[in-house]
């Protein structure tokens, strides 16, 4: 129905960067609000970012002015890009996408796979 596939993750040294990315595909009208959101271990998955249908932007307090989520419309594509990484930023990331469905007044939360972000000291 609805198919949300990360890219981007993997293994960086500490201040280095990295740049996620998640496209959203198969049954979608249009797409609200979009957001990144990380899971590390023995920990509760928190929002890192997200990003309105119109631009409006968020952000945890531990990533501000490192992290930056963007998106394109025409791709259903949303973007992480995050700089001057930290140890502490390592996790499991998943993409989450409020979705708007052609035939239907009901949205879904759609939520990618996960890609795992290790960051090295």
């Amino acid at each position: 129905q609805v198919q949300l596939v990360e890219s981007g993750g993997g293994l960086v040294q500490a201040g280095g960067s990295l740049r996620l990315s998640c496209a959203a595909s198969g049954s979608i009208f249009s797409i609200n609000a979009m957001g990144w959101y990380r899971q590390a271990p023995g920990k509760q998955r928190e929002l890192v970012a997200s990003i309105t249908s119109g631009g409006s932007t968020d952000y945890a307090d531990s990533v501000k002015g490192r992290f930056t989520i963007s998106r394109d419309n025409a791709k259903n594509t949303v973007y992480l890009q995050m700089n001057s990484l930290k140890p502490e930023d390592t996790a499991v990331y998943y993409c989450n996408a409020n979705i708007n469905r052609r035939y239907t007044a009901k949205t879904l939360d759609a939520w990618g796979q996960g890609t795992l972000v290790t960051v090295s000291s």
